[in-house]
């Protein structure tokens, strides 16, 4: 079976009487325009075409007895927390010379785990915690996010 989207996300999909099962994957898989998944239905193929990709509760898969939904296993990141926009700035400066995918979610600003980064955050004034997260969005080089 082959799918040009995911049916829905469970977050607003009715599972009802049928049987939930979960599909583990990375989060840079969630960045693939072309996936194949094992379930217990069988192979299931995912063409994604422009800018959609999988997230996290996409459901993949729907019949009368079962529903397959993507679980996204968490990234190792850091998320800092620039108290003044002057420190925001100069922080995303920063990464962005050391060509680093960023994600920002309300204040708070997530790069992936490198063990050379505390350091550039002290250095900026920003306090960080390293956490495990499901990030909303893979994290994707600028040339490889830019392309339809």
């Amino acid at each position: 079976m082959v799918y040009d989207a995911p049916f829905g996300n469970l977050d607003d999909f009715s599972v009802g009487p049928r049987r939930l099962e979960h599909i583990t994957i990375d989060s840079d898989d969630c960045a693939k325009r072309l996936l194949r998944l094992s379930t217990s239905v069988g192979e299931i193929g995912l063409r994604f075409s422009g800018q959609r990709r999988l997230r996290d509760g996409d459901v993949v898969h729907a019949d009368e007895r079962v529903v397959i939904a993507v679980r996204v296993l968490p990234d190792d990141v850091l998320v800092g927390h620039p108290g003044t926009i002057a420190s925001a700035l100069a922080l995303g400066h920063a990464l962005g010379n050391r060509h680093l995918p960023v994600q920002i979610d309300g204040g708070e600003v997530i790069v992936r785990y490198d063990p050379l980064l505390p350091a550039l955050f002290a250095e900026h004034d920003v306090p960080v915690t390293r956490a495990a997260r499901v990030v909303a969005e893979p994290f994707r080089h600028g040339s490889r996010a830019a392309r339809p």
